[in-house]
């Protein structure tokens, strides 16, 4: 029997929707390089006109006050029997030079570390520069009879390269090239063995203990032009060094892979780096002793106000890391005064607080 049920009819399927047409494609933001550079050239031009008042206040604060009039004058015209113009000539512009030259030394080899290490609490005594230092002129000290800047510097620039160099081949390990975190355990080891005999050179000897503690604290007091003559030298071959690795160090900072594909030499970039650390802060170092947180806070505050491109937190802190050294060395000449209080008791004090403020107000890990 055939059924008379009319059949229901399919519901009509339901209209296609029309797809809404794709947004385009998000073009990748290019970062515009020269969007920053008036800022940046603000930034370096404020610091070297800071850096040039404090130098000009420098050479006039002291035991013996000279009025910044009667400075501009000693500088330009010669008064060989004048008291400030000997004060100014033989005590007050090698000083301040030599805190000028100490102070990029030790800010150009702080952003090196930092850079090479990938480490942002590094700083110039991580590869064993500072303790080879310290090692010698104690060792010379002892062994020799050594006193006076004069006498420690060739000691302290020898300790200086053959710690970095023991550092450089424990940080290699017999592989082609030392990676970052190798280098940082290998002169932390360093460091810890060379401050280990330093102690027992001074406990064992009163003699040696009472001249290193003084080149210990870290001074620019009672050095002179001849020492100025001596350290130069380095100081400017580790400069221009440091600053031709700024491109290498740029590519190295996406990692090695992408460095050698950007045409940097990874092994290399990272035995010229050691090397013009060593020569920067070896010779600093050999000058006027260590000096800390200079080397470690001032790339920080570089980077943070011009980026993270080389090139400028190179620059950048081969200026500011004078001002903060001169500035501490004028501050401890007023606190005291007539005394002085040294320079490197100056710049932890003024360091520290730098340094936590900028860790709270910025990630600093971000290298």
């Amino acid at each position: 029997m055939t059924s008379t049920t009319a059949r229901t009819p399919a519901p009509a399927p339901p209209p296609a929707t029309v797809a809404a047409p794709a947004p385009p494609a998000a073009t990748p933001a290019v970062p515009d390089r020269r969007s920053g550079t008036p800022r940046r050239v603000a930034w370096l031009l404020g610091a070297l006109a800071l850096l040039a008042v404090l130098a000009i206040a420098g050479i006039a604060v002291g035991a013996r006050y000279i009025p910044p009039g009667r400075v501009l004058h000693v500088l330009m015209h010669r008064e060989p029997t004048s008291e400030d113009w000997i004060v100014v000539h033989h005590a007050r512009i090698p000083r301040t030079l030599l805190g000028i030259a100490v102070g990029a030394a030790l800010g150009l080899s702080g952003a090196l570390m930092q850079a090479l290490t990938r480490n942002p609490l590094a700083d110039p005594g991580l590869l064993g520069v500072n303790g080879g230092a310290a090692a010698a002129v104690a060792l010379g000290t002892a062994v020799f009879d050594l006193h006076g800047f004069g006498s420690f510097v060739w000691f302290a620039l020898a300790g200086a390269a053959v710690a970095a160099a023991v550092v450089h081949v424990l940080g290699a390990g017999g592989r082609p090239s030392a990676t970052p975190v190798r280098l940082a355990l290998a002169g932390t080891a360093v460091t810890a063995v060379l401050t280990a005999l330093v102690n027992g050179l001074v406990l064992l000897d009163p003699l040696t203990l009472n001249r290193f503690r003084y080149w210990q604290i870290g001074t620019l007091a009672g050095v002179d032009a001849a020492v100025l003559r001596q350290v130069l030298p380095f100081l400017a071959a580790g400069g221009v060094l440091a600053l031709l690795l700024a491109r290498p160090l740029n590519a190295m900072a996406l990692g090695d892979d992408a460095g050698h594909a950007l045409g940097a030499h990874p092994g290399r970039t990272r035995m010229l780096s050691v090397l013009a650390v060593t020569l920067l802060c070896g010779a600093a170092t050999a000058a006027v002793g260590p000096i800390v947180f200079v080397g470690l806070a001032v790339p920080h505050l570089a980077r943070h106000v011009c980026g993270p491109d080389q090139r400028w937190v190179l620059l950048l802190s081969a200026v500011l890391a004078p001002v903060l050294l001169v500035g501490s060395d004028i501050v401890g000449r007023l606190v005291l005064h007539p005394a002085e209080l040294q320079a490197g008791v100056v710049t932890a004090f003024v360091g520290a607080p730098l340094f936590i403020a900028l860790v709270r107000g910025r990630r600093i890990a971000h290298l």
